[in-house]
């Protein structure tokens, strides 16, 4: 399933599509997609607030009929093409004008190995041309993180990093790339017989402090929870900072191989506009079992 349509099920449960009159999917089962196109335009202008819904309302008439709520988003973006965007798919044999989107898009589904869209004026050689932006340029402010930029500062970020020290002595990292894992696919534990897939690796000097060895099985807890798992001993981390492989802890014929290091992530300690958690910065401390 494509991620389009995966979206597309989600905002329909979170109620975030807008009601779709039947007009436009008796338009989009035609099969002619300037029909719908019109549709659309006259669906747009007597509800302008349905512009914010666009993708999924694409997805659910006219991606059906594309078998792909992707395809559908594209072409409608291929319909607004700027002026200079018909100037420079001219030059490489396109028709410039109202059915320009559709020419392109046409000619995008016979040749899925790619195609040659438009080509800049050779001897301006300005790529900015193409912008739709009124002034021109690419605009980078955006407003949501207009205060979050303002904290980028030395002396802030150095407090921040001192919370939760005393309690959570350490930083862990959930997730590292090893050939003993994928991502958060399960592997067939039998391909690691014999190897150390899934360790927390820690800097000789920690261990050395905290009378640990290499080998012993440790128990690394957070605000979120608590895991145990093998203590690897090594320079390949910084000293106050371990590492755990993601894509472990998961159970393969009723027994569990290695540890989970997503039960170590907190879900309220993440990025606050993608809501991402902060995978690669987690307090933490770690104790002999």
């Amino acid at each position: 399933m494509e991620a389009g349509e995966i979206f597309l099920r989600l905002a329909d449960r979170l109620g975030l599509v807008p009601e779709i009159p039947d007009a436009l999917y008796e338009a989009a089962d035609r099969g002619d997609r300037l029909t719908f196109g019109a549709a659309l335009g006259d669906y747009l202008q007597s509800n302008p607030e349905a512009r914010k819904a666009m993708p999924y309302i694409l997805s659910k008439t006219l991606g059906k009929k594309l078998g792909s709520s992707q395809l559908a988003s594209f072409w409608w973006a291929l319909q607004s093409l700027p002026p200079a965007g018909h100037e420079m798919a001219s030059r490489v044999g396109f028709n410039p004008g109202p059915g320009l989107g559709e020419e392109i898009f046409q000619a995008i589904l016979q040749h899925p190995e790619g195609i040659w869209a438009g080509e800049v004026d050779a001897e301006k050689w300005d790529h900015f041309q193409a912008l739709a932006t009124e002034d021109g340029r690419i605009n980078l402010n955006v407003h949501e993180m207009t205060d979050w930029i303002q904290e980028i500062d030395p002396v802030m970020e150095s407090e921040k990093l001192k919370e939760d020290e005393e309690a959570y002595p350490f930083i862990m990292s959930s997730g590292r790339h090893v050939d003993y894992n994928a991502n958060t696919q399960m592997r067939d534990p039998a391909w690691n017989k014999g190897k150390r897939a899934c360790t927390a690796i820690m800097h000789p000097e920690d261990a050395e402090n905290l009378g640990f060895s290499d080998g012993q099985m440790v128990k690394v807890t957070t605000e979120a929870g608590e895991e145990t798992v093998e203590l690897e001993v090594t320079r390949r981390t910084r000293p106050g900072y371990i590492m755990i492989p993601h894509g472990f802890g998961l159970v393969f014929q009723g027994e569990t191989y290695g540890a989970n290091a997503n039960r170590l992530t907190k879900n309220t300690h993440r990025d606050r506009i993608a809501g991402t958690p902060y995978h690669r910065f987690i307090r933490c401390r770690v104790e002999a079992t």
